[in-house]
């Protein structure tokens, strides 16, 4: 669907995305639609970070597979979707194959993966960030996004993205089950300090408003500490050989395409 040489192959190959899974997941869940199919249809509530991993195994399929695997993926994910319908917290109807949902599914995918990247891996130029939504663009067609209904350049998803922020969200009560899951996911104690490491992007990445509509905790001394991992990152990440840095899809779409 790519190659070698797209934005997307640089930008979502790189293993240090998982860091934002979780803020992806809260702002999915933060449209009530969106949180409703997850209610009804998903255990995203019991295991958000299993259910997030196998949501990026179909992904990284779709995005670094061979054409008859990619197209598989996308399929698969299509007849998932197909099923999951039904009325929100305010009798509402929705279906997941709405565009506009897809829509913002995607969008918080778009949003968090150039947020990491830029965060942890290198800052994008202009070009490369309107480049990169031009290829998204694809990606959506393949979830099923009419192209028409994507925001026409990177300049127009921006728009989008800062309206939806506005006035396109509702916390409820889906909304913040999941976030609490995600941030505290019952981990046994060996496992705490990546789950504090993974609560600190999360919650240090969310958009001010719904961070403070969650009431999760901020303040300036946790913002220093997060600028201080993502700079010991960042000069981290290029000793890293390919096996740690980038994920296994990744890998095997450049050997193919080599």
């Amino acid at each position: 669907m790519f190659g070698p040489g797209s934005l997307t192959w640089r930008v979502n190959g790189e293993a240090v995305l998982l860091l934002g899974g979780g803020r992806a997941l809260i702002l999915q869940v933060a449209h009530p639609k969106v949180a409703a199919g997850v209610a009804e249809f998903s255990n995203y509530r019991e295991d958000p970070w299993g259910r997030l991993y196998r949501t990026l195994e179909v992904t990284l399929t779709i995005v670094f597979g061979d054409p008859e695997a990619s197209q598989a993926a996308a399929e698969g994910l299509r007849r998932a979707h197909r099923r999951v319908a039904g009325r929100d917290d305010q009798a509402e109807a929705y279906r997941a194959l709405e565009p506009e949902l897809l829509l913002w599914v995607h969008a918080t995918l778009i949003d968090t993966s150039l947020t990491i990247y830029e965060r942890y891996v290198a800052a994008l130029t202009p070009r490369e960030r309107s480049l990169y939504y031009e290829e998204m663009k694809t990606l959506g067609e393949a979830y099923s996004i009419p192209r028409d209904a994507m925001p026409a350049d990177y300049t127009a998803f921006r728009r989008y993205w800062a309206s939806m922020l506005a006035g396109g969200l509702r916390v409820t009560g889906t909304t913040r089950e999941v976030t609490r899951a995600v941030l505290r996911p019952g981990l046994p104690r060996v496992a705490w300090p990546a789950t504090e490491a993974i609560r600190l992007v999360t919650v240090g990445t969310l958009p001010g408003p719904l961070r403070d509509e969650l009431r999760l905790d901020w303040g300036p001394g946790r913002e220093r500490v997060l600028a201080a991992s993502q700079l010991a990152i960042r000069r981290l990440l290029p000793a890293l050989p390919a096996l740690f840095r980038r994920f296994p899809q990744a890998r095997g779409g450049l050997l193919r395409a080599a």
